[in-house]
C-alpha cells in the first residue's frame, strides 16, 4: 500500500518542490544461527510451536553469553527481536528453579505492560508454576502485597523501584534472596541526569541484593549507541559482553527529507511544519496505510490530532481510526491505542516521543516527523518504528523553522553520514550521589570502609562524615545510621521533575479526563487554557495545587491555547572560573505571564490575555560563557522609512500559515 501512495505523491508537484533529500535504504536478508547448546530443550520445543526453527544471529549469540553467566549489553535496531534475548534465560532459570527471580525495568510504564503479555504467555505455554506481574504507580494497593509474595518476573520502572521497592526491601524478601536476572530494556534511554541517577539506583539494588546473598546478572538492550560497552559498564559497575552485529531482517525504505514551501520571501517565513505534515500523513491515510506520527509536544500532539481527524471522513476513514498518544492520556487509554494499533482499528496514530521505545504497535508503513527529533539515534529509532515485518515503509522528515532542521534540509548526508551520538553518565555527580547515599543509608546502615559502586571506601566515608555533621546520620562505632524524621527517596526526583500530578476533573460530576505533571500545569492547564485531550476541548476554570486538582469543564471552541512565557537566568554563586567560562550556580525562574488564542486550521491568533500566575523558580549546576564584543551581532541594516509598515503587511499576509 505504501508504494501506492509514494507512487502518487511523486505526481504531486508541490511534494516534488518540497522534496530535498530522497535517499533508498535496502533490504537486508535475515541471518541466522542455531540454538545454543546449553538451552533447554523444552525452551526449543515452545519456539518450535511458535514457528521459530532458530534464532537470529545476535539473539543465539546474546543468548549464550548469558547462559554463561556474563553480564551482557545487546544492541540492535529496532525491531530486531531483543526481547528473546533475555526472555529465553529468564524462562530457563524458572524451568530449572520455580523459586528464582528476574526483575525487568523499563523507562515507560507502556512498555512494562506491553512485555507482560508475551511473557506470561510463554509461562503459560510451557506450564511452569511461575508468575509475571507489574507492579508500578499504576498497580492497585489490593494487589500489591500478592505481588510481593508470589511474583518470579516483577516488572517495573527505576521511578517505582526507587520509591516503591528498595525503600522497603524488608517487604520483598522472596525477591532478593533468589535475584538471578536483572534486565535493563531500553537502555539508550538513561542518559545524562536521568542515567546518572539510575545508575546509583543499581549501586543501591546491588547493595541490599548482597546483603541477601544474591548476586544478579544484568542483561541490557538497547537502541544503536556510540559507546555501548563504556556506557553499560559505568551503569552497572562491571564488565559487559557487546552484541552489535544483528542478523534480523529489514524491509526496503525510503526516507524523505520535505522542506515545506515559503509563504513569504521577504520574510523567509515557510508553511507550519505541522501543516505540511498534516498534508503529507493525509496522503498515507487516504491510501488506508497504516502511520505514525511523530511531535516534539504535547500541544502539537493534539492540534494535529484534531486537523487529521477533521480530514478522515474526506480520507475514508472514520474519525476514531485516528488516536493521539502522549503522557497524561489515562493508562486504560493508552492500553486501548497500543490494542487497536496491534488489531489494526487504528490506522493513524500521532504520538509524542512516548512511542519512540519498543512498545508493540503493530505492522506500520509510514512514518512522518515533525521536525528534527533532536538525535540522530531518536530519528533512527523513530524511523524504525515502521517496516518492522520486513515489509516496504516510507518515513517524511519534515523540516521545522529552526536553524538545525534548516540545515538538515540542505545538507542531509550530515544525518545519514552521521553515527548515532555517545551516551554519557556522570554517576560520582556530587549533587546526585550525596542523595543515593542518604537514600542507601536509609535501605541499610553503612559500615565504615564500604565503598559504593566504584567509589572508594575513603571518598563514601567523606560523604558520610559530611552528613553527620549535617544531622541526618549518626555514627556509633565503625556504623552509620540514618536519622533524620524524612523519607529521603521520596524527595529525590531521578527525571529531575516532580513525580506529583495534577489530575484533570470534568465540571460537573469531577470525572478524571488526564494528568499532567506539575511542571507541565503552566503550560498545559493553566487557568483560562483549552486543554485539548484525544480531540476534546476542556476550558480550565481552577487549579487547586493543594489537592492536585484542574477543573475543567468541556467546551466547542475554535481555538487553542499557547502560553506566553517569560524566563530569566540568574547566576547565584561561582565555583570556577577560566578565561571566558565559568562554572557555578544559578537560578532559573520562568513564569506564564499570559497566553495567546490561535484559531485552528489558519493559526491566526484571535486574542491575548494577561495571567498572574506565581513564578516557578530552581536552582541548578551551569557552565556559561563571557563573550567579547567583538563577536556580537552587527546592528540591524536600516531598511527605509517604510520597513515597519512593510513587514507588518508580509505579517499579515502570511499569518495563516505561521505555526502554533
Amino acid at each position: 500500500m505504501v508504494q501506492q501512495t509514494l507512487r502518487r505523491l511523486e505526481r504531486d508537484s508541490e511534494w516534488r518542490r518540497a522534496v530535498t533529500c530522497r535517499r533508498e535504504l535496502p533490504p537486508r536478508p535475515p541471518q541466522f544461527a542455531p540454538f545454543p547448546s546449553d538451552l533447554d530443550p523444552r525452551l526449543r520445543e515452545a519456539l518450535a510451536r511458535r514457528g521459530i526453527e532458530q534464532l537470529y544471529t545476535h539473539q543465539a549469540r546474546a543468548v549464550e553469553l548469558v547462559l554463561q553467566g556474563r553480564h551482557v549489553v545487546l544492541v540492535t535496531p529496532t525491531a530486531s527481536g531483543k526481547t528473546l534475548a533475555y526472555t529465553l534465560p529468564v524462562l530457563q532459570a524458572l524451568l530449572q528453579d520455580s523459586s528464582a527471580r528476574a526483575l525487568y525495568l523499563f523507562p515507560t510504564k507502556a512498555l512494562a505492560q506491553d512485555q507482560l503479555q508475551a511473557l506470561q504467555g510463554f509461562i503459560d505455554e510451557l506450564d511452569i508454576p511461575a508468575r509475571a506481574a507489574v507492579y508500578d504507580g499504576d498497580t492497585p494497593a489490593s494487589a500489591r502485597r500478592a505481588i510481593r509474595a508470589s511474583a518470579n518476573v516483577v516488572l517495573t520502572n527505576p521511578d517505582m523501584l526507587h520509591t516503591g521497592i528498595l525503600p522497603h526491601h524488608t517487604k520483598w524478601l522472596t525477591l532478593w534472596t533468589n535475584l538471578r536476572y536483572i534486565v535493563l530494556d531500553e537502555v539508550h534511554q538513561y542518559r545524562g541526569v536521568f542515567g546518572s541517577h539510575l545508575a546509583n539506583v543499581l549501586r543501591r539494588i546491588r547493595r541490599i541484593a548482597r546483603f541477601y546473598g544474591c548476586e544478579p546478572q544484568f542483561v541490557a538492550c538497547s537502541a544503536t549507541i556510540a559507546n555501548p560497552q563504556e556506557f553499560v559498564e559505568r551503569l552497572i559497575d562491571a564488565p559487559v559482553a557487546v552484541v552489535d552485529e544483528h542478523g534480523a531482517p529489514q524491509g526496503p525504505k525510503l526516507f524523505f527529507i520535505v522542506r515545506p514551501p515559503l509563504v513569504d520571501a521577504t520574510l523567509n517565513v515557510r508553511r507550519s511544519s505541522l501543516l505540511e505534515a498534516r498534508r503529507v500523513a493525509g496522503f498515507f491515510l487516504a491510501d488506508n496505510v497504516p502511520t505514525i506520527v511523530f511531535t516534539r509536544s504535547r500541544l502539537a500532539t493534539e492540534v494535529l490530532l484534531r486537523y487529521l481527524r477533521h480530514d478522515a471522513p474526506d480520507l475514508g476513514l472514520a474519525p476514531e481510526a485516528v488516536r493521539g498518544y502522549r503522557g497524561g492520556y489515562l493508562p486504560r487509554e493508552r492500553r486501548a491505542i497500543e490494542r487497536g494499533l496491534r488489531e489494526g482499528t487504528v490506522r493513524g496514530v500521532v504520538s509524542t516521543n512516548a512511542l519512540e521505545l519498543g512498545v508493540d504497535i503493530g505492522d506500520l508503513e509510514a512514518c512522518v516527523m515533525v521536525g528534527y527529533p533532536g538525535t540522530v539515534a531518536s530519528t533512527w529509532q523513530q524511523a524504525g518504528r515502521v517496516g518492522r515485518r520486513g515489509n516496504p515503509a516510507a518515513v517524511v522528515l519534515v523540516a521545522g523553522p529552526s536553524p538545525l532542521d534548516q540545515f538538515l534540509a540542505t545538507h542531509p548526508e550530515w544525518l545519514f553520514g552521521r553515527s548515532p551520538e555517545h551516551a554519557r553518565v556522570h554517576p560520582d555527580n556530587l549533587y546526585i550521589l550525596v542523595e543515593h547515599i542518604r537514600c542507601a543509608a536509609f535501605e541499610l546502615p553503612f559500615r565504615a570502609g564500604e565503598s559504593f559502586g566504584r567509589l572508594p571506601p575513603e571518598v563514601v566515608r567523606e560523604i558520610l562524615d559530611f552528613l553527620v555533621e549535617e544531622g541526618v546520620f549518626h555514627r556509633a562505632g565503625d556504623t552509620y545510621y540514618w536519622t533524620a524524621p524524612t523519607y529521603p527517596a521520596e524527595r529525590v526526583s531521578l527525571r529531575t521533575v516532580s513525580r506529583h500530578t495534577i489530575t484533570i476533573l470534568e465540571q460537573p460530576g469531577g470525572t478524571p479526563v488526564g494528568e499532567v505533571d506539575r511542571h507541565a500545569v503552566h503550560q498545559m492547564c493553566f487557568p483560562g487554557a483549552v486543554y485539548l485531550h484525544e480531540g476534546r476541548q476542556y476550558l480550565v476554570e481552577f487549579v487547586d495545587w493543594g489537592r492536585g486538582e484542574a477543573l475543567a469543564r468541556p467546551v466547542e471552541v475554535d481555538y487553542f491555547t499557547v502560553p506566553l512565557t517569560r524566563t530569566a537566568v540568574e547566576p547565584i554563586r561561582t565555583v570556577a572560573e577560566a578565561i571566558g567560562r565559568t562554572l557555578g550556580e544559578v537560578a532559573i525562574t520562568a513564569q506564564v505571564v499570559g497566553f495567546k488564542k490561535v484559531r485552528f486550521f489558519t493559526h491566526e491568533v484571535v486574542g491575548r490575555e494577561d495571567l498572574e500566575i506565581p513564578p516557578w523558580r530552581f536552582e541548578a549546576p551551569a557552565c556559561w560563557f563571557t563573550l567579547p564584543v567583538a563577536v556580537a551581532p552587527p546592528q540591524r541594516r536600516d531598511y527605509g522609512p517604510n520597513w515597519a509598515e512593510q513587514r507588518a503587511r508580509a505579517r499579515a499576509r502570511c499569518s495563516a500559515q505561521l505555526g502554533p
